[in-house]
Parts: C-alpha cells; sequence; structure tokens
C-alpha cells in the first residue's frame, strides 16, 4: 500500500534547539515491500515499530547530517510520530525533534534528517552512543520505539600488557620503583614465585587458565584501569580477570564487544589486596604472600597481600572482539582471559 507524502510542521533553524521544539525539514515516506505488507495476522500483531540510525561521520570538528528511518511494522496505521535525536553529552543536535504529518501505512517508513556539530577527534580510542526516540499513536499500540547506533574511532590496545601502566611487582633488592597503592607499595616477586606466581606462569582461575604478567620485577605488569579498550578474541561463557583492588571500592561495569557488533555489560570488584574479607564483590581468592616491598624494603611479614580472580558472564553464541575496562583506577588487573 502506498502512502502519502509527509512534512513537517515548523521551518528548519540553523541552529541546535532544545529538546521539544520542532522544526523543519522535508520527509519522504517510503513503502515497504510487498513481503512486510503480507505477513500474517499473527505476524503483523508481534511485529514493533523499528528505528535506525545512519553512520554518523565523526571526522570533526564539522557538522555531520544524520539519517533517521521510522518504519511501522505494526498491524494499524501510525499517526502523530514525532522523532528526536540525541548524541553524546554536550554535542549540539539541529533539531532536537521533528514531527511528520500525516500518518504511515503498515510496512511504510519515514525517514527525518539531523545536523549533529561533531567536535574535534580525540586520541585514542573511544565509542560514541546516538539515540533516535519515535513517540506515536497507533501502528503496534506501544506508543513509542527507540533505536541507537554506535560509532567508534581510534583501535583498541593490541593485549592487556600493552595497556600496562603500573608497577605491582618488585625485587627486595630494588623495591624502590614500585607504587601498586598509590603510596610506594608493592608485591614481593620473591614471595610471589614462593606461591607459584612467577613471570610467565599459567595460573588455573574460575575455569579460565590465565597468564601471570611475563616482564621483569621493576617494570610496568599490571593496568590501573582507566576505561581502556584491550582487544581480546575468542568465545567463552565468561570473561575471567585476575587482580586486585588498593582500595575497598575496587568495582566497576567491564563492556564487552562481540564482532557482531552487538555488547554487553557486567559489574564485577576485587577486595583490597589486604585487609578486606576475601569474598568481598563476590571475588574469589587466588594466591596470597606474606608481606610487602616498602619504599624502604620488604616489610609487614606478618600481613598477607593478596590476589583475585572475579568474572562477567558473556553471550557464548558469540565471538568478542574486544572489552571496555571499569573507569576506576583502584581496580588493578594482571591478566584477563576466557572461560568456556
Amino acid at each position: 500500500m502506498r502512502s502519502a507524502s509527509a512534512r513537517l510542521v515548523t521551518p528548519l533553524r540553523a541552529v541546535a534547539v532544545a529538546v521539544g521544539a520542532a522544526v523543519a525539514g522535508a520527509v519522504m515516506l517510503v513503502p515497504a515491500g510487498a513481503a512486510a505488507v503480507a505477513a500474517g495476522p499473527g505476524a503483523a500483531a508481534a511485529a514493533r515499530t523499528e528505528v535506525t540510525v545512519s553512520p554518523v561521520d565523526l571526522d570533526g570538528p564539522a557538522v555531520s547530517t544524520v539519517k533517521v528511518s521510522v518504519k511501522n511494522a505494526g498491524p494499524q496505521r501510525l499517526r502523530s510520530l514525532k522523532v528526536s535525536f540525541a548524541g553524546p553529552a554536550g554535542w549540539a543536535v539541529q533539531p532536537s525533534v521533528r514531527s511528520v504529518s500525516g500518518s504511515l501505512a503498515t510496512g511504510a517508513s519515514a525517514d527525518t534528517t539531523f545536523r549533529i556539530q561533531v567536535p574535534e577527534k580525540r586520541p585514542g580510542f573511544v565509542i560514541r552512543t546516538f539515540t533516535a526516540t519515535a513517540t506515536y499513536q497507533g501502528g503496534d499500540g506501544e506508543g513509542t520505539a527507540t533505536g541507537t547506533r554506535t560509532e567508534r574511532s581510534g583501535t583498541p590496545q593490541a593485549s592487556l600488557a600493552a595497556a600496562y601502566n603500573n608497577v605491582a611487582i618488585t625485587d627486595e633488592s630494588a623495591t624502590k620503583a614500585g607504587d601498586y597503592d598509590g603510596e610506594g607499595n608493592s608485591f614481593s616477586a620473591q614471595k610471589l614465585a614462593a606461591v607459584g606466581l612467577t613471570p610467565g606462569a599459567t595460573v588455573d582461575a574460575l575455569g579460565a587458565k590465565l597468564t601471570w604478567p611475563d616482564v621483569p620485577a621493576g617494570t610496568k605488569d599490571n593496568v590501573a584501569s582507566g576505561g581502556q579498550a584491550i582487544t581480546l578474541g575468542g568465545k567463552g561463557s565468561r570473561l575471567v580477570f585476575l587482580g586486585s583492588g588498593v582500595t575497598s571500592a575496587a568495582t566497576g561495569n567491564a563492556a564487552v564487544y562481540y564482532t557482531d557488533g552487538s555488547s554487553s555489560t557486567g559489574t564485577f570488584g576485587f577486595p583490597n589486596w589486604s585487609f578486606d574479607p576475601v569474598t568481598a564483590h563476590g571475588a574469589t581468592l587466588v594466591k596470597s604472600t606474606d608481606g610487602r616491598n616498602r619504599q624502604d624494603g620488604y616489610g609487614n611479614a606478618t600481613v598477607k597481600y593478596s590476589v583475585f580472580a572475579h568474572s562477567v558472564a558473556l553471550d557464548p553464541a558469540k565471538t568478542v572482539e574486544f572489552v571496555v575496562l571499569p573507569s576506576n583506577a583502584n581496580v588493578h588487573i594482571f591478566a584477563m582471559a576466557l572461560a568456556p
């Protein structure tokens, strides 16, 4: 079924406006293919309004044009359609809302356009999310539908080792390079070796085989987590992290991105490397050492300093592409790996 042309309600302004303001521009209704229109009653009743966002050109500073398409997949005509669009915080959008006059027959689509001010590119790997929301009457009867698009710039780190930014392990004869906790303290390489944590050693934890940092004592050997994106390929049921915290607030979200463009998020945390209960935040104790290295040498011999494991769930049917670590520098990570 063909639908009539649609138009927007008010003239286009040349500056970004507040959310809720309607401004003008051309909107085109595109009939869907015969197969979509001819779907049976059961399929039509189950279908939902579809909102899609076109690719966004991030080569700033510039003003990019973005197309948002709304398809009526419901059994009724879709009326009183308004479409809003937003990018990352602080990015101006013109307009923020468009109103479409007329209605959409089942299977018809409306294309709306927005302009967004893209700032100058930032260094490193960045993921940005863009969201479009449609409000309407009729259609699938839900009244609202949302579509999102993520755009990436830069490249994730090639490995966790490539992102090492902290020295956690020192030799007892040369302790001054260590600063695991921000107070100049570190694990003793000798005491770690005594419990099997030697450079490159395999660590079995939570079903995963992890590799202890294969670097000399006194060099960078762990990541103080700060939202770094790390390449990690393969499939598994969960992603296991090996590390510890340097306060009692070492928790955060890890985002896992799959090769099909989807993602999942999980929360995990580590106890403080000493003094916290070893099961804090749901973590599992892996190894404990006696004492630690201080700036003036080995000490605190009667106190345990520990390494823990924790994990987040994955979609086992999908292939992991990369992981974004929590934005919490209290979380220190020595290794990560996929568990079957």
